[in-house]
């Protein structure tokens, strides 16, 4: 971290952070700092150790060794049930069993439950919030549609106004493209682009393998390979042809048009 950066201002840090699992090395010397309002993607081959890192920075797994701060507090010294309900998390395989309207899944987020708490009535601030919410993701004509006939998008954009019910500072999405076809993925990054111009303090970091999955917005990038950072920073510095080539083990040509990144076999 910076000597000149405020601690109010960074949102997560991670020093040197180690993961063991059944005597495997998943995640080795990860440091990673994010402030209030950056965006950054968390790219990688497949095992490169990206949700290994998001479960972390999620509050749902504890480093090995070193150390990981969530919004001003440290994994191991903080309730971590506390602490999850202040993130925004967004995990397309959503398990959610029961055909709820979107409106009702969204209010979910303000319990941080699965399903509606029995009993629990939502006050009419919840309300106007989850509304709210449902409109900044361009679905207030869906509302009342239930889980079962949304499409993947549908889905994907409500799980995103669900996450932020509680209006957390960090918003953590995990392939929140996955399974979309190509206009359900560009109504998903404009939500997404919309969502970060509305809201300028939230910090979000969004784990894909896929660079056309990344909204405009995105302003920094870290490469994983094996478990260890490859590339740091800001995002016109890391996501180049030869760390992209560097980072996924094949010749990769990167280009980018009016904000976004696009891939391609081989290099020019």
């Amino acid at each position: 971290m910076s000597p000149f950066t405020s601690p109010h201002d960074v949102v997560l840090n991670t020093d040197k952070v180690d993961l063991v699992r059944d005597g495997r090395l998943l995640l080795d010397q990860v440091s990673l700092t994010v402030l209030a309002g950056e965006h950054w993607a968390l790219l990688g081959a497949n095992g490169a150790g990206k949700s290994t890192l998001l479960g972390i920075l999620g509050a749902y797994t504890h480093p090995t060794r070193g150390t990981a701060e969530i919004l001003g507090h440290r994994l191991g010294r903080v309730n971590v049930a506390d602490l999850r309900a202040r993130i925004g998390h967004v995990n397309p395989r959503h398990p959610l069993e029961s055909a709820r309207t979107v409106r009702e899944v969204v209010l979910t987020g303000a319990t941080g439950t699965i399903e509606l708490v029995p009993r629990w009535t939502p006050d009419e601030a919840e309300l106007r919030r989850a509304d709210e919410l449902i409109g900044l993701m361009g679905l207030s004509r869906r509302a009342g549609a239930r889980w079962p006939d949304l499409s993947q998008g549908e889905r994907g954009r409500a799980l995103i106004a669900r996450a932020l019910m509680p209006e957390p500072r960090l918003l953590l999405l995990d392939e929140p493209a996955t399974g979309l076809d190509v206009a359900a993925r560009e109504r998903l990054l404009a939500s997404l682009d919309g969502l970060r111009r509305s809201r300028p303090d939230l910090a979000s970091v969004l784990v894909t393998h896929h660079l056309e999955e990344l909204p405009a917005s995105t302003g920094h990038a870290l490469l994983l390979r094996d478990g260890r950072v490859l590339a740091s920073g800001r995002a016109q510095d890391v996501l180049t042809t030869e760390l992209i080539s560097e980072c996924f083990e094949h010749p990769i040509t990167i280009s980018r048009n009016h904000g976004r990144w696009a891939a391609t076999a081989g290099t020019a």
